[in-house]
Formats: C-alpha cells, structure tokens, sequence
C-alpha cells in the first residue's frame, strides 16, 4: 500500500501555541513551508515581499520560544510581517493583504492581540519595546518585550535615543537587529559601515560556529566560554562596543537563517538575560526567491511564482514622480546651485534618476528625516538651492525642524511632497493628508499643489525662482492625467492661481489633482443644466485673494476641493471670505475635504469613495448647495 502523504506542517498551525510541540527539525521545515505559503500569498495580492522572506526563520523561532501575545514581540517597520501574521491566526486571510477590508500591510493593534503595535514608520521599536518593558516592571501586563529592528531603521535619530535610555534604565529587553544590508534603498552612513565591519571576512564565520556555546552575558558554568568570546571578539576589533557602551550586553553576529543557532541563542536569552541586550542577526532580504533582485523584491505588483515577471497594469502616462524627477535634472542642468537630498527613498522620490546624473549633487541621509529637513536648511544658509524630496507622510517626523530651522529662518529651501493624498494599499499610515494644514499655517512658507504633470513641471521651475524663503509643492502617487509637458516650463506667479472655465451660480475652487474629478463632476451637472465655474488655486498660500474674492462676488456659492484633511486650503479660504465680509452678503460656502477618521488600506478610487471626495460626490456637492432635488431627496 502507497505510504499517505504527510499533511504540511503549516496546516497544523493556527496559533503560535501551536508550535509548542515541534522538534527543531520540524520548524525548519516549518520555515521552509511558511517561505513558500509568503511568496504564493503576495504573487496573488502584491505587497512588500523581500522582507518577510528575509525574516521566515527569525519569526519561527521568536514564535517557538517567546509566548506571544504575553510577551511583546514589536516589529520594526512591519511590512516584513506577512509570516508573522500566518502564524498568528491570519493564514485564511493572507490573501486579502493590502485590500479594502482585508488585513493590512504593517502590524495593526486592532486586527490582532499579536499585534501588540501599529508600525508602518521606522525605528519606534526599541521605544515601544521599552515602554512594554517598563509597564510590566510597574506592573503592567507581564511577559518580555522583543524589539525587531532593521539595519536601515537603526540609521534613524529615535533608535539611538531609544538605546540611550534603555542602557539607562537596565531593563530586561531584547533588541534583534536583523541586519540585511538592505532596507528600502542600500543602507548609508557610518552605522551601515559599522555593520559590516562586524560580519565582515573569515571572523564572523568563525564566531559563527562559537556563538551557539558563547554568549557574553551568561552566568555560572557558562562564563568561561563567555569570556573566550568576548576576547575573541577584541582580538578580532570588530565587537558590539558602541552597543556595548551604550548599556546593551551584545551577542552576535549569528545567522538569522541558521534555526539551529536562533533557536540556541533565543532560548539562552530567555532563560538567562537579566539587561539589555542586543542580538545582532545577520539575514539576507528576499531569502529564497528574490536575494538576487537589486530591490531584494522590497515591494512588488502581482506576480508569476515562476518566472518573477509582475502584472502591472500598462501606463497611458508618465508618474508625477517620473515628471518631477525629469523637471529637476532639466533644471539642475542649467542651474549648478540645485542639490537634492532624500531620506531613504531614492527610487520612490526619482531621486535615483537625478542621483546618476549629478552624484555630488544628491545626497540620501538615510531613514533620518529631521536630519534631511536641517541639513537642507544649512544647504540653503550655504547658498544652494536644496530640494527636499520626501513622502508626505514622513516629512511629518520633521516637522520640528521645519517649523524651527527652516520656516523661523525664512531660508529657501524646497520641499518636492511626494505621495500626497490618498495613496491606497499602504493605508492610512502612509496617506499624505497633513502637509497642507502644518505647512500653510506656517508664516512665509508658499505652498503649491500640482493639478496635473505639467503644473508639476511649472511648480519646479517656481521653487528653483524662489529665493526669499521655503516653498512646498505637493503631487500625488501614480499617473498623470497625460497632458502635454512643456519642454521650457515657466515658473508660476506666486499667488496666481487660473481660471480652468465660467459659468454661473457657483464657482469650484479645486487645489490639487481633484481637478479631474471637478471636471468630470461638471460634465454630469451639464447634463441637468448647471454649469459651475471652475478655477485652480494652485496656491493654498498664498492664496489668490483676488480671484477667490471675484469668485465669491459673481457666484452665490463656493466650494472648495482639496486632498487634505481640514485645517488646510478650504480653511484658509474660509478664514479669508470671514475677514473680508463675505458671509455678511449670503455667500454659501462648502469645503471639501477628509472626513476626520483614519481611512484604512483600499484602491485609491475606493478609499476616495470612503471620502466622499470622487466626481458623484462632488456634482452632489454641488446640487445640495444650489438646493436642487435629485430623485425626489435632497442631493
């Protein structure tokens, strides 16, 4: 009789308890399983797939040894937690990853009691670990707390800051640095150096085969083998001292693909740790399917298993990031004042681009926002024109800076705000809904946003003129609208905004890309026989006071159209039309923005729908307003 095929591990496995019973051959298989299940799952959903790949045997063993969710495992970024959420009762929704209702991308508390912290930002998890640490010492809920931190992330100001006090506070803690050489773009900077000088040549495999028996730490029996580490580790000038002398006892480097070696070294750690302490792993992100990509398969569309190749949809025209990157290289090219700088993102921002063209002209700082923002300020002090290029999302962690160095100081420099708006599957952590409010509150900062690439391309050659002080423009993810580019863009006037068509009763007042679906709502309203005005402000500051006061004169009402959240464009034109008088004559006035909530992960058309911000919502808008019934309902 032909022997039954053996059921895989992984469909025994619903919880982490469930690993309890498992020899260690068995979770490396297990490992093995769990890679194969994260490939098949994000070929059919897309995703950022490199980092979980790189992380499958580290979330085996942390889930074998450690009690979760007593004890708080916090991981750092959290996009590389697609095994972890296989593992914790999500397999039969891992196929939803990213999609509306579905789970989302980063760990998120209120999906999961594993996922006892929401992170789509880098380097709060030694913070957060620590605040976990401290509660149960004050008693709070018990257990160990595990921050789970990359080599990119520790490139970032918090994770030292983070260091700093736990050293102090002599906390049980336990940090994993899962050190990949690879975050979003190569890792830069002394730390990243660092790094490798510590796994660097025949030493690290040496202390490969010495680390299962020599750990630094260790009481007792196990001292002398400690020390012979230790030693060795002197001797060979490549040991944990800047950890160790910021209070952390230090154990590495060890494969963080070797499940024999974690699970040695994690059950040691659990057992016998009293402090801080730092294990410094070293894995390889893609392990298993995408090692020899150049991204690592950091994120990726749909894809084939087999061959690699990823269904993207075809595009009918250029990214505003491609425009924009284009429009600074054109304007470098002319200017040698022009330097870029990034914060980690070179292929997202198109820095990548320009960084090939003028290599001692861009500078990438590394997962360190405030630094970009500061070090852009003295660029500026120094007489260059910086551009500083960073998603709307995480220039939020600079804002300090910006308020401080840049905007008290009027110095010129230009802030290029990628990812503005509604972005989709990331959600709502990676939404650009603030910038508008916390930049145009700010005394003598312009703040611009693009309709479509070829006010892109204008709003460049702006803020290249622009010298009296900061300046911020702002464009969204994705695609143009596939309007022709000059080749000779003009800078702007500054506070001019455009009118787009006339009409009668009321005036559109759209600042951003919604101008599309301004557009497409007035079409719908043509067909019932209202024909809005229309105009682009282009400036939420300054604003155009005389085109908007003109608007709220000829028209009895006005609404306005922006991708923020409240406290932005419609509330300094609010705040305007009030100084001038304008309710007092019966003006009516609607501003279109976020509702007050947090949007969660969609297609961007459908988390606009959740807004209420697409073309239906806008003729809506509009017929409400005129008082106009549709179907017998007030619209």
């Amino acid at each position: 009789m032909a022997e039954r095929p053996k059921t895989p591990l992984l469909d025994q496995i619903d919880l982490p308890s469930d690993l309890n019973g498992l020899s260690d051959l068995q979770l490396r298989t297990l490992a093995d399983e769990l890679r194969a299940e994260t490939i098949s799952a994000v070929s059919e959903t897309g995703g950022h797939l490199g980092a979980g790949l790189g992380v499958v045997e580290l979330t085996v063993a942390l889930h074998a040894v450690f009690d979760a969710p007593k004890d708080k495992i916090v991981w750092d970024v959290s996009h590389q937690t697609y095994p972890h959420k296989i593992l914790t009762g999500r397999r039969d929704r891992i196929r939803t990853l990213r999609q509306k209702d579905g789970l989302s991308g980063f760990t998120k508390r209120s999906e999961s009691p594993y996922d006892c912290f929401g992170a789509a930002h880098s380097s709060t998890s030694i913070s957060a670990a620590l605040g976990f640490a401290v509660a149960r010492d004050l008693g709070g809920e018990g257990g160990d707390a595990i921050a789970v931190i990359g080599d990119g992330a520790m490139s970032a100001g918090m994770a030292y800051e983070a260091l700093n006090n736990a050293g102090h506070l002599k906390k049980r803690l336990i940090v994993i640095l899962n050190d990949n050489e690879m975050s979003i773009a190569p890792p830069v900077g002394a730390m990243s150096s660092y790094l490798s000088r510590l796994y660097a040549g025949d030493p690290f495999q040496e202390f490969k085969a010495a680390a299962k028996g020599a750990v630094s730490f260790l009481p007792g029996p196990l001292q002398e083998g400690a020390r012979r580490a230790k030693d060795m580790l002197k001797h060979m000038t490549v040991g944990g001292t800047l950890f160790e002398e910021l209070g952390f006892s230090y154990l590495g480097p060890i494969d963080g693909h070797d499940m024999e070696q974690l699970l040695s070294v994690l059950r040691t750690v659990k057992t016998r740790a009293t402090g801080p302490i730092l294990i410094h792993a070293i894995t390889k992100k893609g392990k298993g399917y995408a090692e020899n990509r150049a991204d690592r398969g950091h994120a990726t569309a749909k894809f084939d298993v087999v061959t690699g190749e990823q269904k993207k949809t075809p595009s009918n025209a250029p990214s505003y990031t491609s425009v924009f990157a284009e429009s600074l290289i054109k304007q470098a090219t002319k200017d040698d004042k022009i330097v870029a700088v990034t914060a980690a993102m070179p292929d997202g921002t198109g820095l990548d681009r320009f960084m090939s063209r003028f290599a001692s002209r861009c500078f990438d700082v590394g997962i360190a926002e405030q630094h970009a923002v500061t070090f852009c300020a003295g660029l500026a002090a120094g007489g260059m024109k910086p551009f500083c290029t960073i998603y709307s999302t995480f220039l939020q962690r600079g804002y300090d800076q910006i308020v401080h160095d840049v905007a008290i100081q009027r110095l010129p420099v230009r802030f290029a705000i990628d990812r503005a708006g509604l972005v989709g599957a990331d959600g709502a952590t990676h939404a650009g809904s603030f910038d508008v409010a916390f930049l145009a509150n700010l005394p003598g900062f312009v703040v611009m946003a693009a309709a479509d690439e070829a006010e892109l391309t204008r709003m460049v050659a702006t803020a290249v003129a622009h010298d009296s002080g900061p300046i911020a423009f702002r464009f969204p993810r994705g695609e143009g609208v596939g309007v022709e580019i000059p080749d000779d863009a003009q800078p702007l006037e500054i506070g001019k905004g455009r009118m787009i068509r006339e009409g009668s009763r009321v005036a559109i007042l759209s600042f951003g890309t919604r101008l599309q679906e301004v557009e497409k709502a007035c079409e719908a309203l043509a067909a019932k026989g209202i024909k809005p005005t229309v105009a682009d402000a282009r400036f939420a500051k300054p604003l155009d006071r005389e085109m908007i006061l003109g608007l709220a004169h000829d028209h009895e009402a006005l609404i306005t159209v922006e991708e923020g959240a409240i406290g932005g464009f419609g509330s300094h034109v609010a705040q305007l039309l009030a100084e001038e008088g304008v309710f007092d004559h019966g003006l009516k006035f609607r501003s279109m923005v976020f509702p007050d909530i947090f949007i969660d992960q969609a297609g961007p058309r459908e988390m606009y729908e959740v807004a209420g911000m697409n073309a239906e919502h806008i003729e809506a808008k509009v017929l409400d307003v005129l008082g106009v019934e549709v179907i017998g309902k007030r619209a």
